[in-house]
C-alpha cells in the first residue's frame, strides 16, 4: 500500500487545515452542549422536592458534626442557587446554610483561655493583639497580632472542646455511609469514610499544620506570582496557629476586576490547587473563596493547609493515563482502566461509552481544547452529575467504587472548578493541564514564565 502523500499545495493544505478546524469546531461544540446540558439537568434536580429531602436529610445527619459539616457545606456552596426554582429557593438556602455556617464567633475572653493555655500570657508572646476575630474557620478562629519582635502575624485558635466534639462526631460518619449507600454505593465497605475521617481529623492537629505550611511556604518562595504566607514554628502549638500575616484584598474583591485580570488569577488558582498535584504529588485539599487573597502586587496568596495531601507515583500515573484515554476520547482504553483499578464492576450495565460520557460530562472543562468560561452554572451541572448520577442518564455510573487515595483529589478538582466558577474565569485548561499529563510545553505567559524562570509549581 502506497504511503499517503503529503499535500503541499495552497488548496489541498487548506483542505486538511479546513477539515481539522471543522473536527476541532464540533468537538468543542460538543463539549459546550454537554456542559449546558449539565446544567439544565441541574435546574431539573435541584427543583425536585427530593433533592430538598435530601439536603434536610444531611442537616438531620451532620448538623451538629462541626468540622465535618462545614467541608459538606463549602462542596455545596457551589451550586449555583439561580438553578433553584424561585418558589423553593428560599427553602434550598435555608437547607445549605445549616452546613455552611457552622462556625460559632466566640467572645475573646472564651479564647483567650486556649491562648494562655497554649502560649501563656499574651504579653510575653505578642505586642499587640486585637481582640475582634478577622475570620471564622471550621474549628477555630483567626485574630491579627503583632509578635515582640514586631511582625505582624495570623493567629488561629481553636474552639474549646472542639477536638473532642469532632473526634465523637466523626464516628457519626459510619451511620452517613449505612443512610447513603443505597444511594451511593461506593461508601459500602467503610474504605472511602476512613480516608474521610483520618483527613478530616488531621485538620485538628495545628502542630502538624504549621510544619506543612512552613514546606509549602519555602517552595513558593520568590515565586512571581504565588505567594504562602510562612508559619511562625517557635509560636505554632496543637490548638494554637501562627503564622505571616499578609496583606491583602479578599476573594470578593478579585471578582470585581476586569476580565484579563480574573483569567489570570483564575489560572494561578488552577496551577495551585491541580498543578501541585501533578507537579509535585502533594496539594491542598481545601480550595475555597476564603482560602485565597490578593496582594497589592499582584500576586495570589494561599492560605489554609489542614488538609493536605499526597499521592504516590503509581496512583499520580493512573490519573495521567485516565486524563489522556478521556481527553483523546479512548472510550476502550478508559473502561479498561477502570475495570483493572476495581472502580467498576466487569458485570454492570456500564460500558466503555458510559464511562466516556460521564468523564466528559463532570470534567469537560479540564478536557475539551478550547477556551471554556467556567460560570456557577456550570459548576453545579458537574457536580450534582457526579454527586447524585441517579438523576442523570448516568444512573449506572453509582455503582463505582472510587479508590479512597483519589477522593480527596476529586474533591480539590470539584472545588477548583467551583472557586473559578465563582470567578468566572475564562481559559483553556486542557492546553495548561497537557504541560502536566502530557509534558508539553506551556502556552500561557505565565507557563512559559515559569518555564524559563527558577520558580515552580
Amino acid at each position: 500500500m502506497a504511503a499517503e502523500r503529503i499535500p503541499k499545495g495552497r488548496v489541498a493544505r487548506g483542505r486538511k487545515l479546513g477539515m481539522l478546524a471543522a473536527g476541532q469546531a464540533a468537538r468543542g461544540a460538543t463539549a459546550r452542549l454537554a456542559m449546558i446540558g449539565r446544567s439544565e439537568q441541574a435546574r431539573e434536580v435541584l427543583g425536585q422536592r427530593s433533592t430538598l429531602d435530601a439536603a434536610e436529610q444531611l442537616v438531620d445527619v451532620l448538623g451538629n458534626m462541626k468540622g465535618a459539616a462545614m467541608k459538606l457545606g463549602q462542596m455545596l456552596s457551589v451550586i449555583d442557587l439561580e438553578l433553584v426554582p424561585e418558589a423553593r429557593r428560599e427553602r434550598f438556602r435555608a437547607k445549605l446554610a445549616v452546613l455552611q455556617d457552622q462556625a460559632p464567633v466566640l467572645e475573646f475572653a472564651t479564647m483567650r483561655a486556649t491562648l494562655e493555655a497554649e502560649l501563656g500570657a499574651l504579653g510575653s508572646v505578642f505586642r499587640d493583639f486585637d481582640e475582634e476575630p478577622i475570620a471564622a474557620a471550621s474549628i477555630g478562629q483567626v485574630y491579627r497580632a503583632v509578635l515582640r519582635d514586631g511582625r505582624a502575624v495570623a493567629v488561629k485558635v481553636q474552639y474549646p472542646g472542639v477536638q473532642k466534639a469532632i473526634q465523637s462526631d466523626l464516628r457519626n460518619l459510619a451511620l452517613f455511609a449505612k443512610l447513603g449507600a443505597s444511594m451511593w454505593p461506593a461508601l459500602s465497605g467503610g474504605a472511602i469514610i476512613e480516608e474521610v475521617r483520618r483527613n478530616l481529623e488531621s485538620e485538628l492537629d495545628y502542630r502538624r499544620e504549621a510544619h506543612t505550611q512552613h514546606l509549602v511556604a519555602a517552595h513558593y518562595r520568590g515565586h512571581p506570582f504565588i505567594v504562602v504566607p510562612d508559619s511562625v514554628l517557635e509560636h505554632c502549638t496543637d490548638r494554637v496557629l501562627v503564622t505571616e500575616f499578609l496583606p491583602s484584598k479578599p476573594f470578593a474583591h478579585m471578582q470585581t476586576l476586569a476580565d484579563a485580570d480574573r483569567d489570570r488569577i483564575g489560572e494561578l488558582i488552577y496551577r495551585f490547587y491541580i498543578g501541585s498535584l501533578f507537579e509535585r504529588g502533594e496539594f491542598c485539599g481545601d480550595p475555597h473563596p476564603g482560602n485565597i487573597l490578593l496582594t497589592d502586587d499582584g500576586r495570589v496568596g494561599f492560605i489554609d493547609f489542614g488538609l493536605y495531601n499526597r499521592m504516590s507515583p503509581d496512583d499520580l500515573e493512573f490519573e495521567r493515563r485516565i486524563g489522556r484515554a478521556a481527553a483523546e476520547r479512548r472510550a476502550e482504553d478508559l473502561y479498561a482502566l477502570l475495570l483493572e483499578r476495581g472502580i467498576l464492576d466487569p458485570e454492570s450495565a456500564v460500558g466503555p461509552a458510559d464511562c466516556l460520557e460521564y468523564v466528559w460530562a463532570a470534567s469537560a472543562w479540564h478536557l475539551a481544547d478550547e477556551e471554556i468560561t467556567v460560570t456557577p452554572e456550570l459548576a453545579t451541572g458537574a457536580l450534582v452529575s457526579a454527586i447524585d448520577p441517579r438523576a442523570t442518564e448516568f444512573s449506572a455510573m453509582r455503582h463505582q467504587k472510587l479508590p479512597p487515595e483519589h477522593v480527596f483529589s476529586r474533591r480539590a478538582d470539584f472545588l477548583t472548578f467551583g472557586v473559578l466558577g465563582q470567578l468566572v474565569a475564562t481559559g483553556n485548561w486542557h492546553r495548561i493541564a497537557r504541560e502536566w499529563i502530557y509534558g508539553d510545553p506551556p502556552v500561557t505567559e505565565i507557563g512559559r514564565t515559569l518555564a524559563t524562570g527558577s520558580a515552580k509549581l
